[in-house]
This record gives structure tokens, C-alpha cells and sequence, in this order.
């Protein structure tokens, strides 16, 4: 297992530089790429790291390769056995697709005492490990050429990016991705070794591992036992495969030491993970959009749908189960934009925005070739900005929420592998490529266990009334002669029908129909009955259009955001300030200390929470309902070798100065020897709008504490069976 690298990215190179001459500290803020650790040896020793930085740039050496993703989530392997740490609510889905009325995981945790009482992981569950990064952009430039505009260099980029990818899959088990960094500026090649057979052992009782519940969600002091573990499973020949009962745990090339002594406040952490997405060089336009109209819309609509969902499940067991997954993402997206609005609220970063790109165009003008090389940037990129917004509402209500029954969603996927599957392979869509057969059909398999028939016609119904209400120059002709819209009209009787006839007469609701129908040509499907199927064939042209158009307008885009970034680049590196690129789902290191905050006036957080916590929040009621072994074990002092005298208590959460973000969820928090002492699972409040303005005096992380974590294995569930795997001696 290697790295290779064929040179350190000239991202990398300038954030060093800057950083190592700039006359400030070393910030908190940055979601550093691996390459770019050992050149801030200095800065991160009086930090008080311990390990050498250079290893963390050593995929295949500890502790990175230890560090793996779950596909929109992190982990790590904490045995030699393949066991992997990761976040309760990162398992969810996998905990909601063993569940039953009859045998509720959610509601009573789960723990597989020996190998055989594993469960596997919901359809489509993936371990990735990232064993390979090459810089690739060369490789991409010298296929550009300015000629190429619009759609043209789109489908370019496209198929470089696709034949790249199919020369490194070529080596069956893994995986390969290529992302952009700084909107197209530079492109690296990642391969990761595609781990398919994934097992839930562990999870809490949601009443921990969710404790505190939505209510809870972004805030602190916060008292979550936000933990559970997988497992990763091969081939006898220790190869990636499906699931079979003849594979056997994979055994890592280096795995995560656990430090069951914790961390105490101010010493050094890190957390290592998959961060998803920031926005921190967005301009002001895209900012103020932002808060204006993305977040107040999303708010309101996430509301109604959940609004809806609890209605539905009220007095419907299957309901609650099937849709608990979605629901917790609502709620967290939901509180999620509405902590970013209050912290724009509170925040300049629209005025910041204006005066750096006032000061940058300034820059550029006084100097020729600045001005030769960069001078309508802005301009341009502004107006490919606002061509993107003026479709919003029509993406928004048409593309993301009339669409969104799951029969449907099922019909047009498998309508358009049909479609893309009459061209060559590297001529179809990615997602649709024969590289992305069995994530489809795993998709098929998870609708089993996520949707209802009740439910999602209540809810499809709901968001075509909400299309119908908006501006008629955003609808679909086709949409709107289905169902009857005329402007703003819409005849609620006819929809009903409507809906009850196609929900009568389909046959998509039932998985062998589903699985049979991928492999059905397009012929086949156009002479379909199925009302559903009929819908995704009349709708294909019309979506086909949006979708062009969109690939046009972000070839615009991969032409002009990257000469954006690169005078932002220049313009910083002049000013001795650190660059980083933003997030994009790729492995990151985060550095910074355990440390408190002070929220407002007169309130200080400190932060260690504790076991006693738990007692002050619980109230037998949803969701601070801590099981009742927990509470007498709590009043009881049943603390053992996990006991933290600073305390009187275990601790159960705390806060560091580390910049995370969505997809950090699971990683793995580190000690200055790179020793396991819990997981990041969240950030505070006021942190929330870190993803476009990252503010180091009060955004926070908050981890599960290792203790926490042991304790509650140990004492709840006598889970000595994993703590002795990751050598951790049982005190009860």
C-alpha cells in the first residue's frame, strides 16, 4: 500500500508558505489536506502534537490508513479484526433497516456478542479506504484548451474524468473518484479500496445514542452517546465482496489505539475524516442568495414535510420506522439552516465579501498583466451566478419537491439506465455507467424498508400543491397537464384521483418488479402500463432539456471559477494569508485544542460535560428518556476505571477548536500521539454557518468522549467482547 503523489498540490505549497510567513498564529480554521501537514512541523508542535506531522501525509502508514469514509460519513478501524468506530447516527440507516415492530433496534440498541449475530448493513453500506492520491491536473490542462466553452468543455472534463476513473478501477475492489479543488483549479485522482461487505455490531439505544434528540441537536452542554460500530468484511482471500457467510473480517493494515484515558482541557486534538462541503470563496452574491432565499425556503418546506411525516405516523408504527431515518435529516438540515441564518444575522461576511472583491479588482487593475490575465473575471463570474439563480425556484419546486414520490423517483432511474445503457460506457452519465449497476439496484432494495404506500402519497400530494402555488413561467407543461395545473389552479379532486388511480395501479411498489424492470430496454418501458412508469417516460425530454442546460452553464462555470480562485490565490499569498481549499469530500485533517467559549455576555461554556448532566436533563420523556439501567448506574456512582476526578463524574461530550463540517460526522477525534479519544458528531450553535464563515472565537466541535463511549459498552450493555478487540480491559 502506497501514496503516490506526483507533486504536492500548488494549493498546498502557497497555504504553507503563507502560513509559515504570516506574522499571526497558527489559526484553528482550515480542513487541511495530508500533503500540507509537514510543512507546519513547527506551528502544530506548539500546538503540542507529538506524532511527526510527515506521518499523517503517509496514507498507508498509522494513523491515516486507520481513517476510512462510509460514503457521507467518517470512520476508523479500532481492532485487527476490521471493527470500525464510527457515529450513531451515521449507522442509523442500518439500524432502521434491521428494525421491526416487533424488534425496534432503535428503540432497544443493538450488540452482537459473537461474529455470527452480526447484521448486515442496509443495501448498498460501503467501508472505503483511501490508499491513493495523485495530482492529476496536468493530466486534465493538457486536454483543455480555450476553445472549448459551455457544454463542449463540460462533456470534456467529463470524459477525462470518466476515463481516468475506468483505467483505475481497472484493478477489481476498488473504487475511484477524481474531485475538483477550488472549483476546477486542480483535480486529484483518488483511489480507495471498496469494502462491500459492512455489518452492524454495536449500536445504543437511540435514548442515547440519540439522547437529547432534536431538541438537543447543535447545542450545548449536550449529553449524546453518539457512537456505534461496524464491521468489514472479505473475501477468504482477504479480497472486497459481496455479502457472503464464508467472508471473514478484514484485517487492516493499521488500526486506531485507543486511549481510554480521555483528553483533559486545552490539550491538543485532531480529528481525521471526510468533511462534505464549504462554501468560505463563494462571492457576495452567492452569499447574500443564500440567506435571502435558499435557507427561508428550504426552512419552510422541510417544516411541512415534517409536519406531514409526524402526522402520518401518529398512530402508524410502520410509518415512524420507515421514515425515522429521513425524518432525522430533515430535522438536522432544518435546524441546520436556521442556525446559519442566525448566524449571518449576526455576522458581516455579505460586507467582507464586497470589500474583498472591491480590494481584489483593485489589485488587478493596478497591475498590467493582473489586468490582462484577470480583469472581467469577476464580472463574468457574477453573471454566470445570477444565470444560475434565475432557475432556482423552477430546480427547487419542480426538480427537488414535485418529483419526489419514491415510486417515481424508482421509475426514473430505472427508465434512464435503459436510455444510458444503448451507448457505449464512457459515453453514458456518471451514475449510470456499468460501474454504478449495483449501487442502483441496492437503491431498489433500500426503497423496501423506506417507503410506504400511505405515506408517500399523503407526501407526493403535498409537494405538488406546493409546486402548483408558485410562479406558473417555473412549471413543466408535461407535469401540469398529468395532474391537471392550470396556472395556479389546481383541482384538488382531480389530483386525488389522479394520485389514487396510479397508486392503485402500479406494480413498482414491489421489489422483484423493481429489480426485474433494470434490466428492461427502453422499448420495453415506453409500452409500459405502469401509470408511474408512463409518468418518468412523458417527463424524460423536458428533464433531459434542464439537465443540458445545467451542463452548459457549469462549463461556463469550470472556466471561469478557477480564474476566480486563482487571483484569490495570488491576491492572499501577497497579503501572507493562509489558503486552504473548501471541503469536498475528501480526506482532511483538522487541528486544535479542547477548549470552552463564551456564547454571549456573562455565559461561559465550559467543555467537559459529565454523566451528571444526564440525570439534570432526563425526564422519562422523549427525547431525554435515558434508559433506566443508565439512571441507576448514574445515582448508583457506578463509574469504574472511567471516573474523571476533575469531574467527580465520566465525562460524556466535549468541545475543541477543530474546523468541521457535514461528512466530518464519525471521524475520528486524536490525541497528540494520534490515539483514539472519542469521534466528532456535531458543532455548537453559533458555529453553524462555519460552512461560509468560519469564526474561531466561538465556533466549536463537539466529540463523544472515548470514557463515555467505554463506559456505556462496559456498564449497559457488557460489551467485553469489543472492548477486549480493541484492547480495552472490562471493569464490570
Amino acid at each position: 500500500m502506497k501514496t503516490t503523489m506526483k507533486k504536492y498540490l500548488l494549493i498546498s505549497s502557497i497555504a504553507c508558505l503563507s502560513l509559515l510567513t504570516a506574522n499571526s498564529s497558527f489559526a484553528d480554521e482550515g480542513m487541511w489536506q495530508p500533503t500540507q501537514l509537514p510543512a507546519l512541523k513547527t506551528e502544530l508542535r506548539q500546538m503540542g502534537m507529538k506524532i511527526n506531522p510527515k506521518k499523517l501525509s503517509q496514507l498507508g502508514e498509522y494513523p491515516m490508513n486507520a481513517i476510512v469514509s462510509l460514503g457521507g460519513c467518517s470512520a476508523s478501524f479500532v481492532s485487527p479484526k476490521g471493527l470500525v468506530a464510527t457515529n450513531h447516527h451515521c449507522a442509523y440507516g442500518s439500524i432502521q433497516f434491521n428494525s421491526s415492530p416487533e424488534n425496534n433496534l432503535l428503540e432497544n440498541g443493538f450488540l452482537a456478542k459473537e461474529l455470527s449475530e452480526e447484521l448486515s448493513a442496509a443495501p448498498g453500506s460501503r467501508i472505503y479506504v483511501t490508499e491513493e492520491v495523485t495530482d492529476v491536473t496536468d493530466t486534465v490542462n493538457a486536454q483543455l484548451d480555450d476553445s472549448l466553452k459551455g457544454r463542449a468543455r463540460y462533456d470534456k472534463i467529463q470524459m477525462i474524468i470518466k476515463a481516468t476513473i475506468a483505467e483505475c478501477e481497472k484493478q477489481a475492489g476498488y473504487r475511484c473518484t477524481m474531485p475538483s479543488f477550488h472549483g476546477g483549479l486542480e483535480y486529484n485522482l483518488i483511489k480507495q479500496l471498496e469494502i462491500q461487505d459492512v455489518r452492524l455490531v454495536h449500536a445504543p439505544a437511540a435514548a442515547i445514542g440519540k439522547y437529547g434528540g432534536d431538541v438537543d441537536n447543535w447545542i450545548w452542554p449536550r449529553h449524546t452517546g453518539d457512537y456505534a460500530f461496524y464491521r468489514a468484511y472479505v473475501s477468504k482471500e482477504g479480497k472486497p465482496a459481496e455479502y457472503s457467510e464464508d467472508n471473514i473480517p478484514y484485517e487492516p493494515k493499521h488500526f486506531l489505539k485507543v486511549n481510554p484515558k480521555g483528553v483533559a482541557k486545552g490539550d491538543f486534538v485532531m480529528v481525521a475524516g471526510y468533511p462534505g462541503r464549504t462554501n468560505r470563496y463563494r462571492l457576495a452574491t452567492e452569499v447574500e442568495n443564500t440567506i435571502d432565499w435558499f435557507y427561508p425556503t428550504r426552512i419552510r418546506e422541510y417544516n411541512l414535510w415534517l409536519d406531514k411525516i409526524n402526522e402520518l405516523s401518529v398512530d402508524d408504527k410502520d410509518v415512524k420506522i420507515k421514515y425515522a431515518s429521513l425524518v432525522a435529516g430533515l430535522n438536522n438540515a432544518e435546524k441546520n439552516n436556521r442556525g446559519m441564518l442566525d448566524g449571518f444575522a449576526i455576522s458581516d461576511v455579505v460586507e467582507r465579501k464586497n470589500v474583498l472583491e472591491s480590494d481584489l479588482q483593485t489589485w488587478i487593475n493596478s497591475n498590467p498583466k493582473r489586468k490582462d490575465k484577470y480583469a472581467s473575471t469577476l464580472e463574468t463570474l457574477n453573471a454566470l451566478v445570477a444565470e444560475d439563480q434565475a432557475t432556482q425556484v423552477r430546480d427547487f419546486y419542480y426538480g427537488f419537491m414535485a418529483q419526489r414520490s419514491a415510486l417515481l423517483g424508482s421509475a426514473k432511474t430505472i427508465y434512464r439506465l435503459a436510455k444510458e445503457k444503448e451507448k457505449p460506457d464512457l459515453q453514458r452519465q456518471q451514475g449510470y455507467q456499468e460501474r454504478d449497476f449495483d449501487r442502483i439496484k441496492q437503491g431498489q432494495e433500500r426503497l423496501e424498508r423506506r417507503y410506504t404506500k400511505s405515506a408517500d402519497q399523503a407526501l407526493w400530494k403535498l409537494f405538488i400543491q406546493r409546486y402548483a402555488k408558485i410562479d406558473p413561467a417555473n412549471h413543466v407543461t408535461e407535469f401540469n397537464a398529468w395532474f391537471g395545473i392550470n396556472g395556479n389552479d389546481l383541482d384538488e379532486s382531480q389530483l386525488s384521483y389522479t394520485l389514487d388511480k396510479m397508486y392503485s395501479k402500479t406494480s413498482l411498489d414491489q421489489l422483484e418488479t423493481r429489480l426485474a424492470l433494470l434490466d428492461a430496454s427502453v422499448d420495453d418501458l415506453e409500452k409500459s402500463t405502469d401509470p408511474f412508469m408512463q409518468l418518468a417516460v412523458a417527463l424524460y425530454d423536458t428533464n433531459k432539456q434542464v439537465e443540458d442546460a445545467g451542463k452548459t452553464l457549469s462549463g461556463k462555470l469550470q472556466e471561469t471559477r478557477p480564474q476566480y480562485m486563482q487571483a484569490i490565490i495570488d491576491y492572499k499569498t501577497e497579503l501572507g494569508e493562509p489558503i486552504y481549499a473548501d471541503a469536498n469530500s475528501t480526506l482532511r485533517v483538522t487541528v486544535g485544542n479542547v477548549k470552552g467559549y463564551s456564547a454571549k455576555d456573562a455565559v461561559q461554556y465550559t467543555p467537559f460535560t459529565s454523566l451528571r448532566g444526564i440525570l439534570q436533563k432526563d425526564t422519562g420523556i422523549e427525547p431525554f428518556n435515558s434508559p433506566q439501567n443508565q439512571l441507576d448506574a448514574i445515582n448508583a456512582k457506578e463509574y469504574g476505571p472511567y471516573f474523571e476526578k476533575s469531574l467527580d463524574s465520566v465525562p460524556v461530550n466535549f468541545l475543541s477548536t477543530l474546523d468541521i463540517t457535514g461528512g466530518n460526522s464519525g471521524s475520528a477525534t486524536l490525541d497528540k500521539n494520534a490515539e483514539f479519544v472519542g469521534l466528532a458528531f456535531d458543532g455548537n450553535y453559533e458555529s453553524i454557518n462555519a460552512d461560509w464563515d468560519f469564526n474561531e472565537k466561538i465556533a466549536r466541535s463537539i466529540h463523544v468522549d472515548v470514557r463515555y463511549m467505554l463506559w456505556t459498552m462496559d456498564r449497559l450493555y457488557g460489551a467485553d467482547n469489543l472492548l477486549k478487540e480493541m484492547g480495552v480491559t472490562s471493569a464490570f
